[in-house]
């Protein structure tokens, strides 16, 4: 098992192999000087290449993470078995037209031999937070969104822990643009089931989604924050950083010095190992 966190600018994008199956987080391809929308596809390409991609997550239907060509792309171009997005509406052109493919793939492949399937997912509707089916080689644990909290757009974020199955795989937790107000609820409710040994930072390493009792809950090895060069955010904070250097081994952001690169992790015993390359750079992968 393994984890991508793809250079996207200030967006995500995500891919994780698991014994010869495929997720992918989220869809940001922007065209920028610092990244395109063509070296983010031939990146995605090539760390897929011997694996089948099983589903796409979309932590939420704001653009930099459910972006309306990358959601197209890889649906049209992976063809996963299933789509995973948070239950709540959301009144912006950004997620009609992401509706919009999401529809017309499920109708032109809902005769053949690998149909698209739909999770609409919300906690208080479903029986379970463990959703089964999505894979052989890895479960899925569902922490948000809940109606309770679901007062903007990043509260109604997915956040959920990824676990390979076998001793190659490892838990990984996503986190989308979860704020505080909500951690402070999903770790009063589900603080003994949040420990992963590697971590997306929510909201790209936003202070106002960083939650000291969280990270303590979650005891991450590795955290992983996905920021863009000279974002207008100024993402990452510093004190997010710090508050992530407390308790984890290991903390990068595709951001780091001011340069744009990918971050591949992995497990190294014991430890976690995370290699930097570029989107050039796809021997890496």
């Amino acid at each position: 098992m393994d984890v991508v966190t793809f250079y996207v600018g200030q967006g995500e994008l995500v891919g994780l192999r698991i014994g010869g199956e495929g997720v992918i987080v989220d869809t940001h391809m922007p065209e920028g000087d610092d990244v395109t929308m063509e070296e983010i596809q031939q990146s995605l390409d090539i760390y897929f290449r011997k694996t089948r991609v099983r589903g796409l997550i979309l932590t939420g239907f704001d653009s930099d993470h459910a972006h309306v060509g990358g959601v197209e792309w890889i649906l049209t171009h992976f063809q996963p078995d299933w789509i995973m997005y948070p239950k709540y509406f959301k009144d912006t052109d950004c997620a009609s037209e992401v509706f919009n493919h999401i529809d017309r793939n499920e109708k032109l492949r809902a005769n053949g031999e690998r149909p698209l399937t739909r999770h609409s997912v919300r906690l208080d509707r479903l029986d379970s937070r463990e959703i089964v089916g999505l894979g052989k080689n890895f479960s899925l644990e569902l922490f948000s969104p809940h109606i309770e909290d679901m007062d903007s757009s990043n509260n109604c974020s997915i956040v959920a822990k990824i676990t390979g199955i076998g001793s190659a795989g490892f838990r990984y937790l996503l986190t989308g643009d979860t704020e505080v107000d909500r951690w402070a609820t999903i770790s009063a409710l589900f603080g003994d089931n949040l420990a992963s040994d590697v971590m997306s930072a929510a909201h790209h390493g936003a202070l106002s989604g960083t939650h000291a009792q969280t990270i303590l809950d979650v005891q991450p090895n590795t955290v992983i924050i996905s920021a863009g060069v000279d974002s207008q955010y100024d993402h990452p904070h510093s004190r997010a950083v710090q508050a992530y250097n407390q308790v984890a081994k290991h903390v990068y952001a595709t951001n780091a010095g001011d340069e744009p690169h990918c971050l591949l992790t992995r497990r190294a015993g014991d430890d976690f190992l995370t290699t930097k390359f570029r989107h050039a750079a796809t021997n890496a992968v």
